[in-house]
């Protein structure tokens, strides 16, 4: 069985696609899975990229693709009502709900419908203080050792390659995005291609680009 680690924010529409398709995308094969929360602004920013909702027309684009996916895809999905929002109350309360760095299926899920189903306010306070009633909490989510935490899965992230979520992590190998599941799948079956040259090789040429600085 391979065990998957699945890099999330509740900030990010296509985390929230991949989390509701990823049983059906890996359906029939043997595996688990931890659900990781991670501040995707500090990952943009220690890789000196902006947010796609930072740029107006990747923006626009954005909400358009995700909705789109949602249909053609058989996922509820409705955009809330403000967004980009601040997601740090939603992952300290993820977080609030273990003793670790990960969080199961069902606070994912309750999470994730909440801010993408309905298309209310995430940050409203009323709602958030109704959301967290719904969760059973070990931890204060308010507290330094849920916010070190979050800290502590990010900073690793980072350094296992992380750029952006949704990411898997599973044998050292990172898959990232929404349509990086069929990739994901096909490892996970054994495709042939990943103990082939063109995984360890993609990469290993020069870049032409000169950047100023």
């Amino acid at each position: 069985m391979k065990h998957i680690t699945f890099h999330l924010d509740f900030i990010s529409p296509y985390a929230y696609l991949a989390f509701e398709h990823l049983p059906r995308a890996l359906e029939g094969l043997s595996y688990s899975v931890a659900y990781r929360p991670v501040l995707l602004g500090a990952l943009l920013k220690h890789h000196g990229q902006l947010g796609p909702a930072e740029i107006p027309a990747k923006r626009a684009w954005t909400y358009r693709h995700v909705l789109w996916l949602g249909q053609a895809n058989g996922i509820a999905i409705e955009m809330p009502a403000s967004h980009p929002y601040n997601p740090l109350p939603h992952l300290r309360l993820a977080l609030a709900t273990t003793p670790d760095g990960d969080i199961n299926r069902h606070v994912a899920e309750t999470i994730f419908r909440d801010v993408w189903q309905g298309g209310g306010e995430a940050s409203d306070a009323t709602r958030l203080a109704a959301l967290a009633a719904r969760l059973k909490q070990v931890r204060d989510g308010a507290g330094d050792e849920v916010k070190d935490q979050l800290k502590t899965n990010t900073d690793e992230a980072v350094a296992s390659g992380v750029f952006g979520v949704p990411a898997y992590a599973v044998d050292g190998r990172l898959f990232w995005g929404f349509d990086g599941l069929a990739m994901l799948r096909a490892y996970l079956a054994g495709d042939a291609w990943f103990a082939g040259p063109q995984w360890d090789g993609a990469d290993q040429r020069p870049s032409l680009l000169r950047r100023n600085r």
